[in-house]
């Protein structure tokens, strides 16, 4: 069988079923596993469908193309959240300048900030307030409110924080790839990440597993760029030394 014909095959079976495993493309093709593999890597390079450890899931199951709103996306994974969360918490020092992007993963790091002797930069309204609450510097970005991820976004954030460099900082992210980096649906909110991203020392990614291998429309920084905070292992990226389990209390990943 050609590798056209393959392609096609693969592709066809892929969107049918959502995913497939690399030993049921095997099976189905009566191919080896090298070239199953070799074809997976093609066909992910020519956006045709996202290439995952063990075998292939299909592009718009892949990606996530729009934001769920604060309230559903707070009673979502909650425990794990809270893990990742109280880890980060503990990275931050006396005298550091503190990014916390909008978020539920990032809202949750302020129930264990325990450091006042810093100073804390917000986009998300509720972040500052809770943080003022506690007795933090806090200081809120300026700007347009998105209303369903909270977040402060436009011209005059961005140019707020195009002035401002953090020694630590903590984002959100709709998703995690090797290739595509960490994205968002939305332009506008991307842009902010980016900004803050780039002007800060320290940079920690923290996400729940559930958020690998998919991908939003809006890239806003590369994967090698920053240390990922998650829940637990996620296959296909074990050996990475990007990524700290927060789950198991260690460091060892950092």
């Amino acid at each position: 069988m050609l590798a056209e014909e393959r392609f096609s095959c693969i592709i066809g079976l892929v969107n049918e079923k959502g995913s497939t495993t690399v030993q049921e493309l095997m099976e189905y093709l009566d191919a080896s596993e090298s070239t199953i593999r070799r074809d997976l890597n093609a066909l992910d390079l020519r956006g045709e469908l996202v290439k995952v450890h063990g075998g292939a899931i299909a592009v718009e199951k892949a990606f996530k193309m729009r934001d769920d709103t604060v309230s559903d996306r707070r009673v979502v994974n909650m425990e794990e959240k809270r893990r990742i969360a109280e880890y980060a918490a503990g990275l931050i020092k006396a005298d550091d300048f503190v990014y916390i992007d909008a978020g539920t993963t990032t809202e949750y790091i302020i129930d264990y900030i325990t450091e006042k002797n810093a100073i804390y930069v917000t986009n998300a309204v509720d972040h500052a307030l809770k943080l003022a609450r506690k007795g933090c510097d806090v200081y809120l970005t300026g700007g347009r409110l998105k209303s369903s991820t909270e977040a402060i976004v436009g011209a005059e954030a961005f140019e707020t924080l195009s002035g401002y460099n953090f020694t630590i900082g903590f984002w959100g992210t709709n998703g995690i790839h090797k290739r595509t980096g960490f994205t968002t649906p939305d332009r506008e909110e991307a842009g902010i990440k980016h900004i803050s991203f780039k002007n800060c020392k320290r940079k920690y990614i923290v996400a729940d597993s559930t958020k690998f291998n998919a991908i939003s429309p809006v890239h806003f920084a590369d994967f090698e760029d920053a240390v990922i905070i998650t829940n637990k292992e996620v296959e296909g990226y074990d050996s990475c030394k990007n990524i700290i389990i927060a789950a198991d209390g260690e460091r060892s990943k950092e």
